[in-house]
């Protein structure tokens, strides 16, 4: 039976969840959905984290008591199935319930003011509101919300028995009757005004309540009888809507737009403003003290800003991939960066720190593979345009660019153990090599052999053999004096990956078919084939620098971790919440870092596998 792989670290915010950033009344912690897993991080040092782990599939929203005792989390699921909802005891960090009622979609959550009670409401397929007894984890009772999509949720702050409801064209205050177990919903009257409302926040007297729309305004509604009573801002409307409100303890409201714009209104004036990277999905109260207050920023960008008070002057607390990570890589026997890529980014992060020291951008493109040079002097990186881009692994400049390197876009990159020639792939079948120097970049050879897109290329570490993976179900040995096929692999599948054992007499491959296989690299036979995965494809592999353990990811979204003489998978880690596209194990074996389609960088503690001499 395989133990948990403990996981480390993450690098990465859930920044397209609404409301996803919550700042913990103890001043130390914020809390941030990644996937499907809940990150607590210490707010001054990104490295101490703590994760809850729980939800099948992506995390869609959370909500906070009063207190900061308990934290309830909403997901998405499959069409047809239930959604849970979790209550944690951050005291604890323990799941206390699990509740499943909504379909597919939990869009929303919130506590009620003495924390008795838990209001969700469903996503667009189900679309009713319930409230939960926070102790028991039961149902009291619910209700459909209305004909249209409704969004957000809100507790009054103090009445346990009210609430507000707002969505397309629509807006509710429900009052929970206990005599007859009902919620009765009051209609707000808004004349002719119709508006998408994305927001919503309650003043600390429950006299108002601001909503935000999509229009870009602000509506100011009395309570008591639910009737519109202001707009704003009075200096014109927010760019792409209102996204995210907040009161700060002045009774001013803190307004997020989709533009990145962050104001601080009073009455409806904007009193100071600013404008950060990405729509703002949520804003997090922290502290209130005499002087002012401090806040957090979630965008969706996912970066995570930390303003000033006064004049809203931005820190920058973190960042991350807003988008699927397509590559990984070390450079040469060194652990302490690595570099990732995705669309339109090179990003580089210091591993212990996690921070992003480095941001290499190139608009409109999108970077399929990255590597760098041996000796440490170039990120080389292959883009959708077919070009190669090397950059300086320091400044970010650029230090060459191949133009028209492969026909469609260069999909594998590889650098020799001298640094002076490239191999590159290509999603129309090429393999080609180039002899780089220290002004010019020369094709060497061309070799067409591959019917498909190559997917990964090793280089042998004398320079005179490397291995192309390709989707058309082989892999072949090259000789690169001679520039002909040396042997070849074939198997039903797409290759996706292929590694060198260290000491460089076997490969070992991955692919769609679900296996493992383990190859001579003599004479090209299969040795033995272990199943990689019991339900989706193997994306990525990765082998420790003495060939002790097997780094596997892909379609199941769990890291494997082999014993590679055994071929047993002794450790598993759970945390990503989509696809693996690639793992490495850091040079110095102390950690194994795999990123995923969700954006997330998962940083592993390396646990040797137990070897046979043990045993």
């Amino acid at each position: 039976m395989a133990e948990p792989l403990v996981l480390n670290s993450v690098i990465g915010f859930g920044g397209a969840i609404e409301n996803g950033l919550i700042a913990h009344p103890d001043g130390r912690t914020i809390i941030y959905p990644l996937g499907s897993t809940i990150v607590l991080r210490d707010r001054a040092d990104p490295r101490s984290q703590e994760f809850l782990q729980g939800h099948s599939d992506k995390v869609s929203c959370l909500a906070l008591s009063r207190s900061g005792r308990y934290l309830a989390s909403g997901q998405i699921t499959y069409m047809g199935f239930t959604a849970d909802i979790i209550i944690w005891d951050l005291e604890s960090k323990q799941l206390i319930h699990r509740m499943a009622l909504h379909k597919v979609k939990v869009q929303a959550l919130d506590f009620s003011c003495d924390e008795r009670f838990l209001a969700s409401l469903g996503g667009q397929d189900d679309n009713a509101l319930v409230l939960w007894d926070v102790a028991s984890g039961n149902a009291i009772c619910g209700s459909p919300c209305n004909t249209n999509f409704t969004n957000c949720v809100k507790f009054f702050n103090n009445s346990p028995d009210k609430l507000i409801t707002a969505g397309n064209f629509n807006m509710n205050v429900w009052t929970y009757d206990a005599g007859n177990n009902k919620l009765r919903p009051t209609d707000a009257t808004l004349g002719t005004l119709k508006r998408v409302f994305k927001s919503v926040v309650v003043d600390a007297n429950d006299e108002y309540a601001y909503c935000g729309t999509t229009t870009g305004d602000v509506l100011q509604i009395a309570l008591e009888r639910v009737l519109f009573k202001n707009t704003g801002p009075a200096k014109g409307n927010v760019q792409m809507g209102v996204t995210a409100t907040c009161e700060v303890p002045t009774g001013d409201i803190l307004v997020g737009g989709g533009d990145g714009s962050l104001q601080l209104l009073r009455k409806m004036p904007a009193l100071a403003g600013t404008k950060v990277e990405g729509a703002i999905t949520s804003i997090a109260l922290a502290d209130m003290n005499a002087r002012g207050f401090t806040f957090f920023v979630g965008t969706a960008m996912c970066n995570i800003y930390k303003p000033a008070t006064s004049r809203l002057k931005e820190e920058l607390v973190q960042t991350a991939h807003n988008d699927k990570i397509n590559g990984m890589a070390f450079p040469n026997e060194y652990s302490e960066v690595f570099a990732t890529c995705g669309t339109g980014f090179i990003r580089l992060w210091h591993l212990t720190t996690c921070r992003e020291l480095l941001r290499i951008a190139v608009p409109n493109l999108e970077c399929f593979c990255i590597a760098f040079t041996t000796d440490g002097s170039a990120i080389l990186s292959g883009w959708s345009d077919g070009k190669i881009r090397a950059f300086g692994p320091q400044s970010g400049k650029i230090i060459f660019t191949i133009n028209d390197a492969h026909q469609k876009a260069v999909t594998a990159i590889a650098s020799t153990a001298d640094s002076s020639r490239i191999l590159s792939g290509g999603e129309e079948g090429m393999v080609r090599v180039w002899r780089i120097g220290r002004t010019s970049q020369t094709l060497e050879a061309s070799m067409k052999d591959h019917k498909g897109p190559v997917n990964c290329i090793r280089i042998k570490g004398s320079g005179d053999e490397c291995v192309s993976a390709s989707s058309d179900g082989s892999c072949i040995l090259w000789d690169l004096h001679t520039f002909k096929r040396r042997t070849s692999l074939f198997a039903n599948t797409f290759f996706k990956s292929v590694v060198y054992h260290p000491d460089e007499s076997q490969l070992v491959t991955a692919g769609t078919d679900r296996k493992v296989t383990y190859w001579d690299a003599y004479d090209g036979n299969a040795i033995r084939i272990i199943d990689g995965s019991d339900l989706d494809e193997v994306n990525a592999l990765a082998v420790d620098r003495d060939g002790e353990a097997l780094v596997s990811g892909g379609g199941d979204k769990l890291v494997k971790l082999w014993g590679y003489d055994e071929g047993h998978c002794y450790f598993v880690g759970v945390a990503h919440s989509g696809a693996i596209t690639a793992v490495g194990v850091t040079p110095d074996k102390q950690r194994i870092v795999s990123v995923g389609t969700e954006g997330g960088i998962f940083i592993w503690d390396y646990q040797r596998p137990q070897t046979l001499a043990d045993i």
